[in-house]
């Protein structure tokens, strides 16, 4: 059973900059996933990762602005978010899924962290 824990949320005004990180306990054969979830909307996707890094995936609200990589000997998967806007304000979650593929859908993952907040002023 993995355990992961989000960090690196809070507060900072639009055009900023903040990094996320999770740390995953357990095995490391994970593919990862970051999701967001803003309140009165759906939890949504924002980045994938594979296990070996090669393949990530964005979405299209996101891509060019965000970056998502891991540290496999940390057991540690980062999101890099630039140029930041109020509309990037929500929860963001960390998933897990055993195997290296990692998927937009949020139903392919098996282990989710307890999110951490992200608020952007204008």
């Amino acid at each position: 059973q993995v355990q992961l824990v989000e960090s690196g949320g809070g507060l900072v005004q639009a055009g900023g900059s903040l990094r996320l990180t999770c740390a995953a306990s357990g095995r490391d054969f994970y593919a990862m996933g970051w999701f967001r979830q803003a309140p009165g909307k759906e939890r949504e996707f924002v980045a994938a990762i594979s296990w070996g890094g090669v393949n990530t995936y964005y979405a299209d609200s996101v891509k060019g602005r965000f970056t998502i990589s891991r540290d496999n000997a940390k057991n540690t998967v980062y999101l890099q978010m630039s140029s930041l806007n109020p509309e990037d304000t929500a929860v963001y979650y960390c998933a897990a899924r055993l195997g290296s593929s990692a998927y937009s859908d949020s139903t392919e993952y098996h282990h989710w962290g307890q999110g951490t907040q992200v608020t952007v002023s204008s």
